[in-house]
């Protein structure tokens, strides 16, 4: 009938963990479902983007699709989008590199 106050107290601290479980969890499942791949895709195309080469005919995000004439070492390249028209573009507005060029063998 007469309960201590310590052992009163000391009842509420497992209840504390589980409260805090499905926090947990939900950031776990947003960490796994979300932010990890977001990570992978901008990792990727980091690498993309820095491959990119003379030659190459890429897409941009305003959807130009043109031909790689300079790739400038301030972060911008001069892109053909038709005959002798070019114009310069931050590198890391380019959405997809649709043909790469072979190097030349010999």
């Amino acid at each position: 009938m007469f309960v201590t106050p310590a052992h009163a107290q000391s009842a509420g601290g497992g209840d504390a963990f589980f409260s805090f479980l499905p926090l947990i969890l939900i950031f776990l499942i947003m960490y796994f479902l979300l932010i990890r791949p977001q990570q992978r895709k901008l990792k990727e195309h980091k690498a993309m983007v820095e491959a990119i080469k003379r030659g190459d005919e890429v897409l941009t995000q305003g959807g130009i699709i043109g031909k790689v004439r300079k790739v400038k070492d301030d972060g911008e390249l001069e892109v053909e989008i038709a005959a002798n028209v070019a114009v310069r573009i931050p590198r890391h507005t380019i959405a997809q590199v649709l043909k790469r060029t072979e190097p030349a063998n010999g």
